[in-house]
């Protein structure tokens, strides 16, 4: 997408279960729900044929539970794309007005379809091309479910609420034209139930638990994943809002909650806040897939892709260059890549250039630190160059102000700039190409190659400055074997300045005369990162 927080998606109409009318709380979370129930369910190219597409239902599938636990039993995690029989979502609720605080429970998922094709004579064949050239072919499609409940917050704390969110069985048949053929569409039951509880924690705040269960029978010990898939919810998730009632996020607890959050378990699933950056909680949406709060769909993005992690311009441009006879091929596999062909063959360029991106984050930049400390400091673009940056070797001359310099997106912004010789100032010293240094990563997010890496030496190859003003250095590690090749693909490690420690000429006093950290030893890699990704 134009921006990557979630797929895009338009709202599907689907029959719902439970009781009570639908509240408009969970509206707000529409495009993003779908991205969630649409997930990977039809990857580029749209083909059958393509061997991507033969594998499918990855996230937040449910079977029935003595088919998935023929072999061993299902390890809890919060991972949506291991297949389970349930899926458990925990989270902690503030209670505004307790007589009156009711929950409202949304369960969605997909319902497997066997499209079949038969030919005159009710005879079962892979693809049929009808006399107006149309092609129709045999593949598995998916319709989309729902079921809601809306609960007093009272008769959750005394017992929990159940309710069925299954699905019926049932076969739509559709003639082909002059008498072809007709493709059959059928569907099997899906038997499945959600119990909501509460448990009260202190007089404002509640422990949910929405758990779903696959109370199907198992099919044949054999069965095969695709035919079971026939019994299974596929890609289930929850929405939760409510009356009088506040949701803490689990990703950002406030202060005072953080071990009721880690005590809640969440299995096969990842719940998180929905409604804009800044909501105080009206609405959560537990997921198959990892989300921040707050999840959005791009506004650029004109519609979905079911292409996980996609990005619409890329995509776009690829579904351009199919041939005739893979868009034949691709329409006749699912009405949703039909819809994405034409969606992609009549867009506006208008619609098409936004696709390219845009930022939404940027902000003044901040005046150059001093030079004995710059590497505490972010770097200005004004001082990205050697010759620019005060202190730094061949220097004449102070920093030119940033307001000086175009801004990043102008043309003439990286005048000057030169990564194999540009240097930065690190405890006083300057680094740059050929210059050696201790790495000392300070173990942001979860890089595990920050562990491995601890306390290796490196040869520094470049200094790169980001749009953000932001500078990385690109070292090789002198114990690398595969150095020379990698410094010749240009394969480097990111780093920032405040993670190298300047270190002297190979033989100098302060070369390491002990061995790197039993860490540092336990691997060699040679996979390469970029800097925006080692910023993150």
């Amino acid at each position: 997408m134009a921006e990557a927080w979630a797929e895009g998606g338009t709202k599907s109409a689907a029959p719902r279960g439970g009781t009570g009318p639908s509240p408009g709380v969970f509206e707000q979370l529409g495009a993003v729900a779908d991205a969630v129930l649409y997930e990977g369910y039809l990857l580029y190219p749209y083909r059958r044929s393509s061997a991507k597409n033969r594998v499918r239902w990855q996230f937040g599938v449910l079977f029935p539970r003595d088919w998935v636990e023929a072999d061993r039993p299902v390890t809890p995690g919060v991972s949506g794309s291991a297949d389970s029989w349930y899926q458990q979502t925990e989270c902690l609720l503030r209670v505004r007005q307790p007589g009156s605080a009711r929950v409202r429970v949304r369960v969605r998922y997909l319902q497997m379809q066997r499209k079949q094709v038969q030919e005159a004579g009710h005879r079962p064949v892979e693809s049929l091309r009808t006399d107006d050239g149309t092609v129709h072919l045999t593949f598995d499609e998916a319709l989309p479910r729902e079921c809601e409940v809306e609960v007093p917050l009272d008769e959750l704390l005394r017992g929990g609420h159940t309710f069925a969110v299954g699905a019926a069985a049932g076969e739509d048949v559709e003639p082909l034209p002059e008498g072809a053929g007709r493709v059959v569409r059928t569907r099997e039951e899906i038997e499945a139930e959600t119990t909501v509880t509460a448990e009260r924690l202190s007089d404002d705040l509640c422990r949910i638990r929405v758990r779903t269960t696959n109370t199907a029978p198992a099919p044949p010990p054999r069965t095969t994943r695709d035919e079971a898939l026939r019994r299974a919810l596929i890609a289930t998730h929850t929405l939760l809002g409510g009356d009088e009632v506040e949701f803490v996020s689990l990703i950002d607890p406030p202060t005072g909650l953080e071990a009721p959050v880690r005590a809640c378990r969440n299995e096969f699933t990842f719940p998180v806040l929905g409604g804009e950056a800044g909501d105080t909680g009206p609405v959560l949406l537990s997921a198959p897939i990892i989300l921040p709060d707050h999840p959005q769909v791009a506004p650029e993005s004109p519609g979905d892709l079911h292409d996980a992690a996609e990005i619409d311009e890329i995509l776009t441009l690829r579904t351009m260059l199919l041939t005739d006879e893979e868009k034949r091929e691709a329409r006749a596999t699912d009405p949703r890549a039909a819809a994405i062909l034409d969606r992609v063959d009549t867009m506006p360029q208008e619609v098409f250039e936004r696709l390219h991106g845009a930022v939404r984050s940027l902000t003044p930049a901040t005046p150059t630190a001093p030079a004995d400390r710059l590497s505490e400091a972010p770097v200005t673009l004004a001082a990205a160059s050697a010759d620019r940056l005060p202190g730094a070797v061949g220097s004449p001359a102070p920093a030119t102000p940033t307001a000086d310099r175009p801004a990043w997106w102008q043309e003439g912004a990286d005048d000057g700039l030169s990564p194999t010789s540009d240097t930065v100032l690190v405890d006083g010293v300057p680094l740059g190409g050929g210059s050696r240094v201790r790495l000392r990563p300070r173990g942001r997010g979860a890089d595990a190659q920050d562990m491995f890496l601890a306390g290796r030496t490196a040869e520094v190859a470049a200094v790169f400055h980001d749009v953000d003003g932001s500078v990385h250095l690109a070292v090789t590690l002198d114990d690398d074997p595969a150095a020379e090749l990698n410094n010749w693909y240009g394969r480097f490690h990111y780093f920032r300045p405040d993670e190298l420690e300047p270190l002297g000429p190979a033989g100098s006093p302060d070369e390491p005369s002990a061995p790197a950290p039993a860490a540092a030893q336990a691997r060699h890699t040679t996979d390469s990162e970029t800097p925006a990704a080692e910023a993150e």
